[in-house]
């Protein structure tokens, strides 16, 4: 496994907001973290790579703990894409060449070139290697975050919501590109998602969070109109259409059973 966690514990203050949390992530996984907002998604994120320190719990990442590892190497292992990203008067490219500062010693070598070049080319960003990232938009923002992650050559790949700003085509390549590279690379990554489709379409397994717990976890049998109900409040229909699970919301008011699948 290159990534386990076992019985995490986070608090605000005083309040609880994560309580005995445990997976495992392997080779070539993605795992997507879901759940309504305000369920510690976030947090659960920024514990892995130790922006915030558990309260409680060991992770433990490719046989190190993660307590005993210094920020520097933390940074060589994992990748982190947050839900916003700071701006600069940066370029793109300097903007990505950051995130290869793990692992630059006294100066910028061709590789470290070579390696941000070839980023750009695999995520169609060419045209945007001179832009300013103060002028751009959320989702060319977006994918230089994710980007600058890609550069670092990490273990663990951690996003934040990575499609929240990209339009539809946008969403598809970029998501399309992370599972490529997951695979090809034989690394890991975890990303929270609120669109439970994408979710289906990308994801090999499922952390469902409620009440800061885990509340389900698996491979696609987890993904059910029941766990969905109880996670979210609401029912859901999933549709078999050509071989892709869709979920499709109903409303609050609606009384179907929990365990409704309706098959096409």
């Amino acid at each position: 496994m290159i990534l386990s966690v076992d019985e995490l514990r986070f608090l605000y203050r005083n309040r609880e907001v994560l309580r005995e949390v445990a997976f495992s992530l392997g080779e070539g996984e993605v795992v997507a973290i879901l759940g309504p907002n305000g369920v510690g998604k976030t947090t659960l994120l920024k514990c892995l790579n130790r922006i915030l320190r558990p309260k409680g719990g060991v992770i433990t990442l490719d046989g190190d703990k993660l307590a005993a590892l210094d920020l520097m190497e933390i940074a060589r292992r994992i990748g982190y894409v947050p839900q916003r990203v700071e701006t600069g008067r940066l370029t793109a490219f300097d903007a990505v060449l950051l995130g290869r500062r793990p692992h630059i010693g006294w100066d910028v070598t061709e590789k470290d070139l070579k390696i941000v070049d070839a980023v750009f080319c695999r995520l169609s960003m060419e045209p945007l290697r001179l832009a300013y990232i103060d002028e751009m938009s959320g989702g060319e923002l977006q994918k230089v975050a994710i980007a600058r992650s890609l550069v670092q050559e990490p273990k663990v790949l951690l996003l934040d919501e990575p499609t929240s700003n990209l339009d539809l085509r946008n969403q598809v390549e970029i998501l399309t590109t992370i599972v490529h590279i997951v695979r090809e690379h034989r690394i890991a990554a975890v990303m929270t998602m609120h669109d439970l489709n994408q979710a289906l379409r990308y994801a090999d397994r499922f952390i469902f969070l409620k009440d800061g717990a885990v509340h389900a976890q698996g491979g696609h049998e987890v993904v059910t109109p029941g766990i969905i109900e109880e996670v979210y409040g609401l029912p859901v229909l999933i549709w078999d259409l050509e071989g892709v699970r869709c979920v499709i919301p109903g409303h609050p008011e609606d009384h179907a059973p929990a365990d409704n699948v309706t098959s096409e």
